[in-house]
């Protein structure tokens, strides 16, 4: 069995992207850190990769990034990270630091018997109340979302034999038709049940599930009831309901009485008191629920353009978040009634911003780096299917200006589509379900015209910011935006030697990452001979050959000139730092040149470059050239090293230098 140095489980709410960006970023993270990890994915189509009980006990730590229930009790004894799977996005390094620092409290579930050690804090819950209720509610969501899918498809093209073709009494009745409209009708009919039966799972597992779905039919009620609202407050209660009682049977031995309390205790008395206040409250709460419907329903028509607004920014605020959230779950409720022009404007506003990346990037190419590049052209397909997610990684690059570029966008095809009337009677699927829209290409026109909004929008951002970085950016941040576009990370992790072959570590507990550890007196020369780049270059790549690090000095060569196409490596102060990426590079290797004369080369300061600071990297990295030319950087900043790594007239002096 494989053993880990920590675990993770990631999920949101439809299952589909959010769980498997947060996944890859955490591995990812992992990855460049020298770490070891196993993430557990809770998506759509269920668990992928489940967490064994051995995996769990020989990990340090435990990241769970998800806005669903995934089961913490589990993870008892363990130190342990308990946020949105939002966060597992974009800072996965920061929520992995946190999992294996001694200062994080052990997870404790209610009523465990997992006991910290001496010393060690301790905690019954490392989420929030907040957090709680929202990953409650979204596992509840994440539930109901393939049913009302189902339905909602299934409703939609029972229509294609005519609007009334499921009743009988109208010459539009087609038999097949009627079948398809009352399946649909019948999956639309569990998002109650189910929505607030789920909810109650996530608060109290499997008992608050039964309490939770028969508090969710009286809440529907055949159509009659309170519907979502109902739903939500009913699953909260059956999950309270069933705490309170496990509470009050406490005083009962769990392990004669556990059959007893699970399947007519907890039961019985849970449907008696939740259903019982549910059925009280449920009148008001239609009242509500009602209310609700119809104050949207009549700005469609009164306030297009308000709605829009209110939409598109809702949608555009966090991407699948709480705030997005807030609007899809309120399209999908009217779905079930019959609505289809609400969920129109959610669609649209929620495919605009994955577009917008792809319009960015292609307009303004230079202005991101080649990851950033891949990522808006896979955008264009996510964007296609309704996958929102794609566009929080560039969100998050600058959240300040991007995330109101993307909110133009969204509410400039929302207000387009609430204005022409256009109705999507599927809650999900993007342009997948276009045959089932009532004026398809007007849809897409309108959603591309608010992608293409804020496509320029970021474009200009993004320019800006390019040009901004370029001249005022320091050498640490230079550095590694740099090294940014070429993050060519693989699999295994990095191998250090020195000239005589002596092994190097390869974790963090073992490494500090200090450019000395991979620097040796022979790899530093001074006085080179040199009246170009492509001179300094030619001699790196000789160089490394010479030195053993290397087998074909053209191959490194090109690898050098590819990567100073890409962008150039020269920093300021008369430094360059190329490097090289290579399979026959043998080992990671810092190798130093001093120039007899300066030569021309790119620099942010606009001054030629006199003094090389070079990488060797091998073909398989696991990242860890990234912290050496991090930490190379560092001390690029300290004005007193530079002045003396310019002053060095000998290689001992050199080698010194980075070695103290």
């Amino acid at each position: 069995m494989a053993k880990y140095d920590l675990i993770a489980a990631t999920g949101c709410a439809t299952g589909i992207a959010h769980t498997y960006m947060a996944q890859e970023a955490l591995e990812q993270a992992a990855k460049k850190m020298g770490l070891t990890i196993k993430v557990e994915t809770h998506g759509q189509t269920g668990v992928d990769d489940p967490l064994t009980q051995e995996e769990i006990s020989g990990a340090k730590g435990v990241v769970i990034a998800s806005d669903i229930d995934v089961d913490a009790d589990r993870f008892a004894g363990k130190p342990l990270v308990n946020v949105p799977v939002a966060a597992g996005i974009r800072e996965p390094a920061k929520l992995i630091q946190e999992a294996l620092s001694s200062d994080t409290a052990v997870f404790m579930p209610k009523g465990g018997k997992a006991t910290a050690e001496a010393g060690e804090k301790t905690e019954t819950s490392s989420a929030s109340i907040g957090n709680k209720i929202y990953t409650s509610l979204m596992n509840g969501v994440s539930h109901m979302l393939p049913l009302v899918v189902a339905g909602g498809v299934l409703i939609a093209i029972s229509f294609f034999w005519g609007i009334y073709s499921a009743d009988p009494k109208n010459a539009q009745y087609n038999q097949f038709a009627a079948m398809l409209n009352a399946v649909g009708g019948a999956a639309m009919g569990l998002m109650v049940p189910v929505l607030a039966a789920y909810i109650g799972e996530a608060v109290a597992k499997r008992s608050g599930l039964i309490v939770g779905m028969a508090v969710g039919m009286i809440a529907y009620n055949g159509g009659n009831g309170s519907g979502f609202l109902g739903a939500i407050v009913g699953g909260y209660m059956a999950g309270l309901v069933i705490l309170l009682l496990q509470k009050a049977f406490a005083f009962m031995p769990d392990r004669e009485f556990r059959g007893l309390k699970a399947i007519f205790l907890y039961p019985v008395l849970g449907v008696f008191i939740a259903g019982s206040i549910m059925f009280l409250i449920n009148t008001p709460m239609k009242a509500m629920n009602l209310g609700l419907m119809a104050w949207l329903k009549g700005l469609e028509s009164s306030s297009p353009i308000i709605l829009g607004i209110v939409v598109g920014v809702m949608c555009a605020a966090d991407f699948g978040g709480p705030i997005n959230k807030a609007a899809y779950l309120t399209g999908t409720a009217l779905l079930a009634q019959g609505n289809y022009f609400f969920m129109a404007g959610v669609s649209a506003a929620c495919i605009a911003p994955p577009l917008a990346t792809t319009i960015s990037v292609l307009l303004n190419p230079k202005a991101y780096n080649r990851d950033e590049r891949s990522a808006g052209y896979v955008n264009a397909l996510l964007g296609s299917t309704h996958i929102t997610e794609g566009a929080i990684p560039f969100a998050a690059k600058n959240p300040l200006m991007n995330i109101p570029a993307f909110m133009v966008g969204s509410a400039i095809a929302a207000v387009l589509t609430y204005m022409s009337r256009i109705q999507v009677p599927a809650p999900h699927g993007g342009f997948i379900v276009l045959p089932l829209v009532n004026k398809p290409f007007l849809w897409v026109a309108w959603i591309l015209v608010g992608a293409a909004a804020s496509g320029v929008l970021l474009a200009m951002i993004a320019g800006r910011s390019a040009r901004k970085r370029g001249v005022k950016t320091g050498v640490v941040e230079a550095a590694l935006a740099t090294e940014a576009a070429d993050d060519d990370v693989a699999a295994a992790p990095i191998a250090v030697d020195d000239a005589r072959n002596q092994p190097a570590p390869t974790t963090d507990d073992d490494q500090s990452f200090d450019p000395g550890e991979i620097l040796n007196k022979e790899f530093i020369e001074v006085n080179v001979p040199a009246k170009t780049r492509d001179d300094v270059l030619h001699y790196l790549a000789d160089m490394a050959v010479k030195d053993g690090l290397a087998t074909d000095a053209d191959a490194i060569f090109k690898k050098y000139v590819a990567r100073e196409e890409e962008g150039s490596t020269g920093m300021e102060k008369g430094i360059a730092i190329p490097h090289a990426q290579d399979e026959t590079i043998k080992r990671s290797a810092m190798l130093i040149l001093h120039l007899a004369q300066p030569v021309e080369w790119k620099t942010f300061d606009g001054k030629p470059v006199n003094a090389v600071i070079s990488f060797l990297i091998p073909e398989h990295d696991s990242g860890s050239h990234l912290k050496y030319l991090s930490n190379t950087a560092k001390l690029l900043t300290h004005e007193d090293f530079v002045k003396s790594f310019q002053a060095a007239q000998t290689p001992d002096a050199l080698y010194d230098l980075f070695n103290r």
